[in-house]
């Protein structure tokens, strides 16, 4: 369930036209050759969620997003589009069943030449279908 649930989050995110239009990529994992901005699945875990009725799993996606800007709030606006996007994610994804998708966290850090990574992170809990 992890893995489609992933590749579902990617797929959706790089469908986005705001999204597409303002990111140079979107991706499964940091990309190595891709200039800034992107966003990619920085790390991702699952616990059991099951019922007596259907498996299930609790998924835990943390998407990180790099960018370059001076000011603090640089990249707000995008992170906006990206939270958005995430909470819009239909909730009926191939096999599986999405109940609940909920943001735990996030956070934003200065890096060198003038670079910023912010890192959200989701928990999903899905059964399946």
């Amino acid at each position: 369930m992890e893995l489609t649930l992933r590749a579902a989050l990617v797929a959706w995110l790089a469908s986005d036209p705001v999204l597409a239009a303002r990111l140079n990529a979107v991706a499964e994992e940091a990309p190595a050759r891709t200039s800034l901005p992107w966003l990619a699945v920085a790390a991702s875990a699952s616990t059991d969620w099951s019922c007596k009725t259907a498996a299930g799993r609790e998924v835990r996606i943390a998407l990180e997003l790099h960018c370059r800007g001076d000011a603090p709030d640089a990249a707000a606006d995008l992170v906006a589009a990206i939270e958005a996007r995430v909470e819009a994610l239909p909730r009926t994804q191939g096999p599986l069943r999405i109940a609940a998708i909920q943001f735990l966290r996030a956070h934003a850090e200065q890096r060198p030449a003038n670079t910023r990574a912010v890192l959200l992170e989701y928990r999903f809990r899905a059964l399946a279908t």
